[in-house]
């Protein structure tokens, strides 16, 4: 097994191979592939499809003189085991030395540190810009995929690369016909036409945009790939050089199941099915996804808006056809997302945006400005806002509550309860005072009373009456909180004040001076980082008071494949640790 692999050390080696050596080598990365991603997980279909034409980048091309960018770099899995790294994927002890993205501590051949999508190109641009300002001579190579083209940033990089750049520039535009879920908008139209016509339509947005292009419809042959990009190596002038490939090629499960197979948890190969044994209770997500489901047929005002995250709230593609014309999916695009549900609040509809923490990120301006200055009411619900959901760094959930906390007219509800979460959801949705934010919880699900309106917008619930020691935990956190009353019961026989403030945007200035009368030390808990976050706020306040306030809360920190208890433990933010604080104070 992995014959040719074995003797591939780097991109050097892969130019030292005749045809039948590369045929040969792409089966054996497609094996490390099955190997490393049967057992820990990753990103699946996007790697099997891209096997061929990252060998033969590394036969024409000569990394890292020439650059090589990738888009979201879920796809460079291939790339990795030919520079150097295969041990990562063939060898269970290596399996933690590699990140599933690209990673410039790794590796020269890695230019930089990426998980979102749609920036290879633009940041293609800057290194040729910087290459020809400088006297260099490179090839720079953007790989970009995966329904990346549908975001904005890649069509300005587009528009700059075919306007401004009179140089070396090869953008590879891998056309598999899917995204993490289906493709939507007019640019995958046009792709299809170049597809159904071998790159010989009239009409090419390439093109339009000033930049050469060229078709190759065999993206999997190793050969045609060779011949390709030998044919724009050294071009001296930007160009698209678009393929045809089969995401999940090697794997027909992965072939017919494109949306499924993406990303995987670690599976058996022979079924498909996963390994990780999960104990059926239900989860934070399915709730969402059941709340939406039953609002949409009881309500057609109501609509669902995604940038291509269905899932973060469980859609499958059989609940989006239920959906109808209630449901948009706009494409790997958040702005567009959060701007089209201000426009359909305006007109009257109730849009709900849905999508991951850390995607939603590059968004903030139209949440400020589309949104929360016109006070459209806009629901937000956002999954992975978790310090243990996510771990690699480009995926962090957890400055989601300092950033959008601090937008002005912006309600950020953080329930801590499968009940809190549905009246969230159920208030948020049919209000038209406020732009809501709704955090999903992290944690297993928990169920409590909760209320069936907000609209007295910052005002905290106390859950429990005591004395000295106020706990506010917030979210995802008020479990945390409930443990650690409970320890303080135990322990120092003192019952505490506990509260779920439920409000991460502001605070119940009248709880709070009423716990002044008998308390002399608040804990505030939160599943974000300190800085701008809620606890923050709180010990803002009382600043200029006799009360000692404690926050706890990770640091502003890129975490990196972390162990999320562990990280607990490092903060000091386990409960042992937060008691032996009291303890000192108290």
């Amino acid at each position: 097994m992995y014959n040719v692999l074995n003797k591939i050390n780097g991109p050097e080696d892969v130019k030292k191979l005749s045809l039948e050596e590369l045929n040969e080598l792409a089966e054996d990365i497609r094996e490390g592939l099955f190997h490393r991603l049967t057992k820990i997980g990753g990103h699946f279909g996007p790697n099997l499809g891209i096997v061929e034409t990252e060998i033969a980048m590394h036969y024409v091309f000569d990394s890292p003189k020439d650059k090589f960018v990738f888009d979201v770099s879920h796809q460079s899995y291939p790339h990795k085991m030919l520079t150097g790294r295969k041990l990562g994927y063939i060898d269970d002890a290596h399996f933690k030395e590699d990140s599933g993205y690209t990673n410039p501590e790794e590796s020269e051949h890695d230019l930089f540190n990426v998980g979102h999508t749609s920036t290879s190109i633009s940041l293609a641009t800057g290194l040729a810009k910087a290459r020809d300002l400088l006297g260099k001579k490179e090839n720079v190579i953007a790989l970009i995929g995966d329904g990346s083209l549908s975001g904005g940033e890649a069509l300005e990089g587009l528009n700059v690369a075919g306007s401004e750049l009179n140089s070396n520039l090869i953008i590879v535009v891998n056309d598999n016909q899917q995204s993490i879920s289906e493709t939507h908008g007019g640019i995958y139209k046009n792709l299809k036409e170049l597809r159904d016509t071998k790159g010989n339509a009239d009409n090419n947005m390439f093109k339009a945009m000033g930049l050469d292009y060229i078709y190759e419809e065999n993206g999997n042959d190793i050969e045609a790939m060779i011949r390709v990009f030998e044919k724009v190596k050294d071009i001296d002038h930007p160009i698209v050089v678009h393929i045809n490939t089969l995401k999940g090629k090697g794997y027909q499960k992965a072939i017919e199941d494109k949306e499924n197979w993406h990303w995987v948890l670690p599976f058996d190969k022979e079924t498909g099915k996963t390994t990780i044994s999960f104990d059926g209770s239900e989860d934070y997500t399915s709730i969402a996804r059941e709340y939406i489901m039953n609002k949409a047929k009881e309500d057609k005002a109501f609509m669902v808006i995604t940038p291509n995250m269905p899932a973060s709230v469980g859609l499958s593609q059989k609940d989006r056809e239920a959906l109808g014309m209630q449901f948009v999916d706009v494409g790997i695009a958040e702005e567009q997302a959060v701007a089209m549900a201000a426009g359909a609040a305006k007109q009257g509809a109730k849009p709900l945006v849905v999508t991951n923490t850390t995607f939603m990120q590059r968004c903030y301006d139209q949440i400020s400005h589309d949104v929360c200055i016109n006070n459209s009411p806009v629901t937000i619900l956002l999954n992975y806002t978790s310090f243990d959901g996510l771990t690699d760094v480009t995926h962090l959930g957890i400055f989601g509550l300092s950033a959008f906390s601090n937008i002005p007219n912006l309600v950020v509800l953080c329930p801590s309860s499968k009940e809190e979460l549905v009246s969230m959801l159920s208030w948020s949705v049919d209000q038209k005072e406020h732009p809501v934010m709704i955090m999903l919880p992290g944690n297993k699900v928990t169920s409590r009373n909760a209320d069936t309106s907000y609209d007295a917008i910052h005002t905290f619930k106390v859950e429990q009456e005591g004395e000295k020691v106020a706990i506010l935990a917030l979210g995802d956190f008020y479990q945390r909180g409930e443990e650690l009353a409970q320890k303080m019961k135990e322990t120092f026989h003192i019952q505490p004040t506990l509260i779920n403030p439920r409000f991460a945007s502001g605070m119940d200035i009248k709880l709070l001076e009423q716990l002044k009368e008998n308390h002399e030390l608040m804990i505030t808990l939160e599943d974000g980082i300190l800085d701008g976050g809620f606890g923050q706020k709180i010990a803002s306040y009382y600043g200029d008071s006799n009360i000692k306030v404690k926050n706890y809360g990770l640091q502003k920190h890129f975490y990196d494949r972390y162990d999320p208890e562990e990280l607990l433990k490092q903060e000091k933010m386990d409960t042992q640790s937060i008691l032996e604080y009291i303890k000192s104070v108290l």
